[in-house]
């Protein structure tokens, strides 16, 4: 898990790796004005065929971060056992926030606001144009559905499928929401083939 700090510097060192370099140098490019997390080099970065986009990430005081099933959130969690029961290949997946940037520590947390969602969205479309092998999008919770219209019209050709958010708050309110992913993921695995 990435609280493990060993494990943190272990994927420090993999930024560089080729299949996630042009996409963690585009994190670099935005760090001056707001501080987003890496892409996790153990994904399967821009040679991914599903993009699973959450919605923000959660408030952690590690740094450097990442979008990464092993963060140690319990959405973090369940996303890694869902994917698993799914049968979906790590290296065919990529991570991603509807709202990318990390919370301020400091500050209280907050509501996400309808214009730190357009925002967020309006910045997907360069994480788009980063994945040249993406064939499907799975849009996890309220919050990413707000991006489909424009994933649409940025790529007209993607699969863009919709779950509930794999958060513990989300998969309690049913017996149905957990099956309800899993089955939403393992429709992308086979769509993305």
């Amino acid at each position: 898990m990435l609280d493990d700090v060993a494990e943190l510097a272990r994927r420090v060192e993999l930024l560089s790796l080729p299949h996630v370099v042009a996409l963690n140098q585009w994190v670099d490019t935005h760090a001056a004005v707001r501080a987003l997390p890496y892409f996790d080099p153990l994904d399967g970065g821009a040679d991914a065929s599903i993009l699973i986009l959450l919605e923000a990430p959660a408030r952690h005081a590690m740094r450097p971060r990442f979008v990464s099933r092993d963060n140690p959130g319990p959405a973090q969690r369940n996303l890694q056992r869902f994917l698993a029961q799914a049968a979906v290949a790590r290296a065919r997946t990529v991570l991603w926030n509807t709202v990318p940037w990390l919370a301020d520590e400091q500050a209280p947390p907050a509501r996400l606001g309808v214009a730190a969602v357009r925002a967020g969205i309006a910045m997907l479309g360069d994480v788009l144009d980063l994945l040249p092998c993406l064939r499907v999008v799975v849009l996890a919770g309220r919050t990413a559905r707000q991006a489909h219209a424009a994933i649409e019209a940025r790529r007209p050709g993607l699969i863009v499928l919709e779950m509930p958010h794999p958060s513990p708050l989300s998969v309690c309110t049913s017996p149905t929401v957990a099956p309800q992913i899993v089955a939403t993921l393992a429709r992308a695995a086979q769509l993305a083939r």
